[in-house]
């Protein structure tokens, strides 16, 4: 599988996007040309005046001035009309392709990584990279080709006073191109610091009831303060390179033009071929030569940084994807099989032991045991979370690590017990913004338990943030319904009742055992006698190891494992 990297980031400000750069740089060119031309007829215009002679007469002048004037207003239009639409186009793009592969990742291998990388990477970065990567590309067209027009312009009138002044100004040049480095190291630094203190507002903000209750508000307040100062302190060691590569062009401006004036003027005076108009313009074309010695430098320094931030993104977006396999048919016809399976979080202490089960399709099944007993692992390993197992898991007799994703994740479907709900209607997040026949949809509401809900609150009716205007009950019936809509093969529920109230769990176990059709693996810890009996199989895990399997009345008549958790529960 071909992985990001900075070409491939890059690459998405420019797809399709080629007409609008074009009429972009076209504006840019226009203007510079338009500001050359004006500095040209500065000098005409006051070598006429002064009775030095020029080579048009003071109409003609008045008349290129006038076409200047309606150039530089044509640049203004065509930047009007693209300059806006390259950059909303190129940042449009940049930002979904990030996002879609964020979306390769696997599950569990995504939610161990650290997401306020990419919460800052798609805000704080892609904020820099817009200002100093793309909007600062025209300024650096327009510096380039000032500066190179400009001395084109100096040579042609004077040769000699052009090298005395790029003499005056080369000092500045190579101090302000030595700070490049440090910049982007600095930059870099106030990436870090960003998506430091956007984990520590996300932690802070996801666990306010538990710091309210725990009475911590002081101490979260002391580390988000630090969090806060870290990233201004960076930023401040950022604004003071920034003042000192600032010095550095103002210094190279006033050198650079004291000495083009006062060695001019001495010219002038003495007769070498310079006029009082050329003299002028030289300090007019400075300025052109002497913006670019001061801003070019931060420019590629800025752009050197944001390169450093995509080259960070990129290597996040390589990690935890999981490669493609091959794709298999959308059906479980013999079922899932687990063979010797063992697995191991860290690569040392294993969580699993020598696990070996058969799922047969079409039936229900129960995993019970204690926590910590690898229940939710084997869930977890059903849906790919982690190729590092030894054994084998099998579906249809296809081992797991030879089947594309896309297969796999159209094969089955998950209820977790934490059900995220997206702050939108209920039919959106029954539907996951997907469009599905009425029918459908209907019947997937019903089968859920969710009609009553809908027929109160109406189903454009918003569920708050993660579903804050619903209950848990609820959240776990829309969980159901999007599985049902799925109409996956495989349906995996894992402790989806292990935080509601014995009734509403009753009738969320209820409603995944009257299910038809579907292969259900239920990791559960409601021991109801009336919900184990329904099950075609219950196996007992402990400490990783599958020490029991069968039906609720075999297990009940071997008085083993399983009847001790059973009686236990009573």
């Amino acid at each position: 599988m071909k992985h990001p990297n900075r070409k491939a980031l890059t690459r998405q400000f420019y797809r399709g996007n080629q007409g609008a750069l074009a009429l972009a740089v076209a504006s840019t060119l226009l203007l510079a040309g338009c500001n050359l031309a004006v500095s040209w007829l500065m000098q005409q215009l006051i070598d006429v005046s002064t009775g030095a002679g020029g080579t048009f007469d003071l109409p003609q002048l008045a008349l290129i001035g006038l076409a200047c004037v309606l150039g530089v207003a044509a640049a203004g239009g065509l930047a009007y009309l693209s300059r806006p639409r390259f950059l909303s186009r190129a940042m449009e793009q940049y930002k979904t392709y990030i996002f879609g592969e964020i979306s390769k990742k696997s599950i569990a291998a995504f939610s161990g990584e650290n997401t306020s990388l990419y919460v800052s990477a798609l805000s704080n970065d892609a904020n820099t990279i817009e200002t100093d990567y793309l909007t600062k590309l025209f300024t650096l067209i327009s510096y380039l080709l000032l500066f190179s027009g400009a001395l084109a312009l100096m040579f042609w009138y004077s040769p000699m006073l052009t090298l005395i002044s790029i003499a005056l100004a080369l000092l500045p040049v190579l101090a302000s191109l030595l700070t490049g480095n440090r910049a982007a190291r600095v930059e870099a630094v106030v990436s870090q610091k960003n998506a430091s203190f956007m984990s520590t507002l996300k932690d802070s903000l996801a666990g306010f009831s538990v710091v309210k209750s725990f009475q911590a508000e002081a101490e979260m307040c002391r580390l988000f303060a630090g969090s806060v100062k870290s990233v201004q302190e960076a930023k401040c060691r950022k604004y003071k390179l920034s003042v000192v590569l600032q010095l550095l062009g103002a210094v190279a401006g006033i050198i650079a033009q004291m000495g083009v004036f006062l060695v001019g003027a001495w010219m002038a005076l003495s007769g070498k071929g310079i006029s009082a108009g050329v003299v002028i313009v030289f300090v007019q074309l400075m300025n052109f030569v002497i913006t670019p010695i001061g801003e070019v430098p931060q420019i590629l320094a800025g752009r050197k940084a944001t390169g450093a931030l995509m080259d960070k993104l990129a290597q996040a977006l390589a990690q935890n994807v999981r490669d493609e396999g091959q794709d298999i048919p959308c059906r479980l016809e013999s079922g899932i099989e687990l063979k010797n399976l063992s697995f191991s979080y860290d690569g040392e202490k294993e969580v699993l032991h020598g696990v070996s089960a058969q799922f047969e399709a079409g039936k229900s099944y129960a995993l019970v045991g204690a926590s910590g007993s690898g229940k939710s692992t084997i869930l977890n390993l059903l849906m790919a979370s982690h190729g590092s197992y030894t054994g084998e898991i099998t579906y249809d007799g296809k081992e797991l690590r030879e089947i594309s994703g896309k297969s796999l994740y159209s094969l089955m479907s998950m209820v977790q017990q934490n059900v995220f709900v997206f702050n939108s209607s209920i039919r959106d997040n029954i539907t996951m913004f997907r469009d599905f026949p009425k029918a459908q949809v209907d019947e997937a509401i019903r089968l859920a338990g969710l009609s009553r809900l809908l027929e109160e609150r109406g189903e454009d009716y918003l569920c708050g943030e993660n579903g804050s205007g619903l209950s848990g009950g609820e959240r776990q019936r829309i969980s159901i319904a999007r599985c049902l809509l799925r109409a996956t093969p495989v349906l995996l529920v894992d402790e989806a009742t292990a935080a509601l109230d014995a009734e509403t769990a009753y009738r969320i176990s209820d409603s995944i055992l009257n299910l038809r059709g579907l292969t259900r693996i239920v990791v559960t810890h409601t021991l109801e006698e009336s919900l184990m009996r329904r099950y075609d199989g219950i196996l007992a895990l402990k400490n990783g190891h599958l020490v029991e399997q069968g039906t609720f009345e075999a297990l009940m008549e071997r008085k083993g494992y399983f009847y001790s958790l059973f009686t236990v529960s009573q």
